[in-house]
């Protein structure tokens, strides 16, 4: 190695010396490329799914609409709180010295990372007063234990000093918090009740979570090894990463399969290949990282229509 190189980990001590280009002033569409938009739908799946659940175990008597809304705005406020307080995290640590895809902003140093770590805490607190209205309205105090778990897992993704996401935990967390907490929250805040087509739902909206976060870090494989950064994917390898996703998703629809044999309408969920098929050519004949960005998306995108039928199921 040259005398002029230096190795960089994921050591938050650590500051990157890859050479950047002349900093440039931050945009409204820098902010809105950090909250990482094309993760949310990911956010809607469970609440859609969840609501849907909810109006079977409560008879098809009522439809909480302001509840539901309320669980939605949780679920996005949580979404865009960890998006920015991954930005904060990957960038203090170096690891987004190494990253392919889109520019993060404090690993940019266009902006000081207090300010970012700011904005993710604003949203955590965004979520957790729409939480609480949710606990006030409904009387369900305990509740706000499982909020707070859902925004210290949300931190500890990729903050602290043993970040779970850097341990090969990131899927794990994923499929339970965006997943099972998400959808079995929803269906029980407005049915105080959890019937198996909610845990059905939230076993399909986890897998896709899984699968969103598997092609990110498929993408990433090169880069997180580097960086020191120990996702699942710099442990199974592409293959083995490109194997999971595809169990992942075919597994999701494999559920929509089983619950159409009671509710016929679930086989709508297919429309969801629409975007899910071309992300699944993508996932195993791409050549170069960047074209990962688009799986990326069109998996998410799947994820609510796939839940929109679902719940549309449900509830006719």
């Amino acid at each position: 190695m040259a005398k002029n190189q230096k190795h960089v980990s994921g050591n938050p001590a650590k500051r990157s010396t890859v050479a950047r280009p002349a900093a440039t002033p931050v945009t409204l569409g820098d902010w809105i490329g950090a909250a990482r938009l094309r993760t949310l739908p990911l956010a809607i799946t469970p609440v859609v799914i969840g609501t849907g659940a909810a109006v079977v175990a409560d008879g098809h008597r009522t439809f909480h609409w302001v509840i539901a809304l309320f669980c939605l705005a949780v679920a996005v406020f949580l979404q865009i709180g960890v998006n920015f307080a991954n930005d904060y995290s990957d960038g203090v640590k170096g690891t987004d010295d190494f990253r392919v895809g889109p520019a993060r902003l404090t690993a940019s140093r266009r902006i000081p990372a207090k300010t970012v770590l700011t904005v993710a805490l604003t949203f955590f607190g965004l979520a957790a007063l729409a939480g609480l209205a949710i606990v006030i309205r409904t009387g369900q105090w305990w509740m706000l234990a499982v909020g707070a778990a859902c925004i210290v897992a949300a931190w500890f993704y990729t903050g602290g000093k043993r970040p779970y996401g850097y341990n090969a935990l990131g899927e794990v967390f994923v499929f339970i918090f965006f997943g099972l907490v998400a959808t079995l929250g929803t269906t029980w805040v407005q049915a105080l009740f959890l019937p198996q087509e909610a845990w059905f739902g939230a076993v399909a909206a986890g897998f896709f979570a899984c699968a969103v976060l598997l092609a990110n870090n498929l993408r990433d494989i090169e880069q997180d090894r580097a960086a020191g950064k120990r996702t699942l994917s710099t442990f199974i390898g592409p293959l083995g990463t490109k194997i999971l996703y595809t169990v992942f998703v075919v597994a999701a629809y494999a559920i929509a399969g089983y619950v159409a044999l009671f509710y016929p309408a679930a086989w709508l969920s297919l429309f969801g290949l629409v975007a899910g098929g071309p992300a699944l050519v993508i996932i195993w004949a791409h050549k170069t990282p960047r074209e990962l960005v688009m799986a990326l998306a069109l998996t998410s995108i799947s994820s609510p229509i796939y839940g929109i039928f679902l719940a549309w199921a449900f509830i006719g």
